[in-house]
């Protein structure tokens, strides 16, 4: 059975320094610092939560980690959650989860064909 997920409109505010503290890890600062200011302005996509983790190459985390819980409760609780942020790395031919990982794994657990609202770039 799946469950109706509610999202935000735009990826809540900390979402962007989130992304920015974890792209900082993969590139340098600066490039970093650029690809989050294009997510800020890029238009809201809409990806299935299975293409997303294909693309990405990540591993599901299952529902006993701390942040996938966490984010369990507030989706079957009806709370809104935030979209994700993507940066496509052609270079390596992936997607990186700049933020929402966990939201994705939780999304994921409730239904695999869950339409995900996200800002990629």
């Amino acid at each position: 059975m799946s469950l109706k997920i509610k999202w935000l409109s735009q990826p809540a505010e900390h979402d962007y320094p989130a992304a920015l503290s974890y792209l900082t890890l993969i590139y340098d600062a600066k490039t970093a610092a650029s690809l989050v200011s294009k997510l800020k302005s890029a238009p809201m996509s809409e990806y299935k939560a299975k293409d997303i983790f294909r693309a990405s190459r990540l591993s599901l985390l299952g529902v006993s980690n701390s942040h996938v819980k966490k984010d369990r409760v507030k989706i079957k609780s009806g709370d809104k959650v935030s979209p994700l942020l993507l940066v496509r790395d052609p270079a390596n031919g992936k997607v990186v989860i700049a933020d929402g990982y966990h939201r994705l794994c939780a999304v994921y657990t409730f239904d695999e064909d869950a339409v995900i609202p996200c800002k990629i770039k």
